[in-house]
């Protein structure tokens, strides 16, 4: 018998081991298009404080709007993994979200008593359109923690509430404390504190230390949060006080939008949901209807169970109670602000899955019990059927993706980075970027921030960027400048520093990139506004006093100067009408003496240091 338990054991956690990498795959495949190599918005601003702030100053933030320790802490242990390696977030998002979707799948399989629910509800959860900030923003990181402490909540009161003996005590402790942590995580959560009361009452508690730990609790995290911000309301979105904004028409507005996500409607305006639901196709409506029609068959079979009073039939109302004040208390506490976002739906639909398979298997348990294989059967297919429905319903759902309102400036922020950072690597740093165009709006903090997220030796004002509205207005282009240009069509920046130095001074025989000219040399200059252009010859080793060191400059192909060189260090001007095309030509005398080098058809000569601004 007990060889017999150990081989289950092993082939249990086998198939554990293979969902759990099917899961993982795909995690990784359906959030592929995802990316993240520059930190704008919200995400810069948690960099900043991350590292304008010592350790207990952001730890024990004093007097802020939010008092969200625990989530700085774990923050902090991101951005210290990831360093300056921003490129790693959105794995690191999508590991995480690949380890919930695995806890979904453990708990959903327990309650549904089905590898096959169980594995549904965690493929379910990852395919998700309510995942994109979890995933594309390294903030996301707070929707996550949120998301598994409240699940963990619910699922250690579920467990409480059905453990006969007084063992499921300490889970209840497990869930309090939970409960302390999710409240320093996202205030939202503090909502989640009746539950606790909730299901003492429907037990019928006597022990008075549970009853202490449930309300001490939530009055150890409001004095905690009046001690350090002076306030027990929660803030607002975006910079918003709920008790000026709350309002009784707009709470069951948005908590209706909420129940409609739950249900694969888009409720929301495109620049929250990606598309408004109206404006779906009709295909995705048509799937949507009939996703929703094979819930209702679960939840109507659930409902005529319940009127047939089994035994335990107040143990199933209570549980059903449960699941459903969950998933009502997550959807409240996102309706008092001035909007619903889509990511904080995620919390309410993870549970809404995992209430699914528990109604699934206390049908199939009461069926199998009485030796009606259909029902099951037919219980099966109609959950497999709301699977395969909802696939091409969020998959068309995250093609809409690029319509949300923070999406375009992370695209163009990525490419902000990909074109300078990315290129160029630390030798970024130190140099002058001009950037053609000021459509995109790059403000002063993100200007001052952005590049020095990449800076191991975090130096502010590490680099200087100018916006210029023309080319032409930048001057020559020196090793210390790089140029960017916006492309508004494709909402993404482009280096053209390459491009912009052969329009300002291109070669056309004899002069090099590290500034050799030949005996003979053309070069191609454009003057900057107030027409002059500077020359800067440099003679690299010492003189020969039995040399004569002259350099006959060309302009447009006429005589300008005749230079004689006296000293290593020559500086001439060239006098020309603004933003002129000239052309330069130069002649000279001598050339290196014992040069084993020869780029062109004549010897290398002397350094020319071009400026014309």
């Amino acid at each position: 018998m007990e060889k017999q338990n150990r081989r289950f054991f092993l082939s249990d956690w086998k198939t554990h081991g293979l969902i759990g990498c099917f899961l993982l795959g795909f995690a990784f495949f359906i959030n592929q298009d995802m990316k993240i190599y520059g930190l704008y918005m919200d995400d810069l601003n948690r960099w900043y404080w991350y590292k304008e702030q010592t350790f207990w100053e952001d730890i024990l933030p004093l007097g802020g709007p939010r008092f969200r320790s625990l989530f700085n802490l774990a923050s902090r242990l991101e951005l210290n993994l990831i360093g300056t390696h921003i490129e790693w977030i959105v794995p690191f998002n999508i590991l995480l979200n690949a380890l919930i979707a695995f806890l979904v799948y453990r708990i959903s399989r327990k309650y549904s008593r089905s590898t096959f629910v169980g594995s549904l509800c965690g493929f379910l959860y990852l395919l998700s359109r309510f995942s994109y900030y979890q995933i594309g923003q390294m903030m996301g990181l707070l929707e996550t923690l949120s998301l598994v402490m409240a699940i963990g909540i619910l699922y250690l009161l579920y467990e409480y509430l059905n453990e006969e003996s007084s063992q499921g005590q300490g889970k209840f402790f497990w869930s309090c404390f939970l409960y302390g942590c999710i409240c320093f995580v996202h205030e939202r959560y503090m909502v989640l504190f009746p539950l606790l009361l909730l299901v003492l009452f429907f037990r019928k508690e006597s022990n008075r230390k549970l009853w202490a730990a449930s309300i001490g609790v939530f009055l150890m995290v409001q004095v905690i949060r009046f001690l350090t911000i002076g306030t027990l309301l929660p803030a607002g979105t975006g910079g918003t006080k709920v008790v000026k904004t709350f309002s009784i028409g707009t709470v069951f507005q948005y908590a209706f939008s909420q129940i409609a996500y739950v249900f694969g409607i888009n409720a929301g305006p495109a620049m929250f949901s990606g598309e408004y639901f109206s404006d779906s196709p009709v295909w995705v409506l048509a799937l949507v209807a009939l996703s929703d029609f094979m819930l209702l068959g679960l939840v109507f079979a659930f409902i005529r169970f319940l009127f047939r009073r089994p035994e335990n039939f107040w143990k199933y109302v209570q549980n059903a109670f449960l699941f459903f004040c969950f998933i009502g208390a997550c959807i409240a506490c996102s309706s008092v602000t001035i909007r619903v976002e889509m990511r904080w739906v995620y919390v309410s639909y993870t549970a809404a899955l995992l209430f699914m398979s528990w109604m699934y298997g206390v049908l199939t348990a009461y069926y199998s019990e009485n030796q009606k294989p259909f029902p099951s059967r037919l219980l099966l297919i109609l959950i497999a059927a709301y699977g395969i429905l909802m696939v091409p319903v969020e998959t068309h759902y995250r093609s809409k993706f690029p319509m949300l309102y923070y999406w375009g400036d992370q695209h163009r922020y990525n490419s902000l980075a990909q074109e300078t950072y990315g290129l160029y690597g630390d030798d970024i740093y130190g140099k002058t970027i001009y950037v053609i165009g000021d459509n995109f709006h790059l403000n002063d903090f993100c200007a001052e921030n952005f590049f020095r997220v990449f800076d191991k030796e975090n130096r502010e004002n590490c680099i200087e960027i100018l916006h210029v509205e023309d080319i032409r207005d930048i001057g020559t282009i020196t090793d210390n400048m790089l140029v960017i240009q916006e492309d508004l069509k494709n909402n993404r920046f482009h280096d053209v520093t390459n491009l912009a130095k052969d329009f300002k001074c291109r070669p056309i025989y004899g002069y090099y990139d590290d500034n050799w000219i030949d005996e003979q040399a053309r070069i191609q200059v454009m003057a900057g506004k107030t027409g002059k252009i500077d020359l800067t010859f440099t003679y690299p080793i010492a003189m020969d006093p039995n040399v004569t060191y002259e350099i006959m400059v060309y302009k447009n192909h006429q005589q300008e100067q005749n230079v004689r060189l006296t000293e290593n260090i020559k500086e001439i001007t060239i006098e020309s009408e603004p933003y002129e095309l000239v052309t330069l030509d130069f002649q000279t005398s001598f050339f290196i003496p014992g040069s084993n080098e020869k780029r062109g058809k004549t010897n290398l000569a002397i350094f020319l240091e071009i400026a014309a601004d």
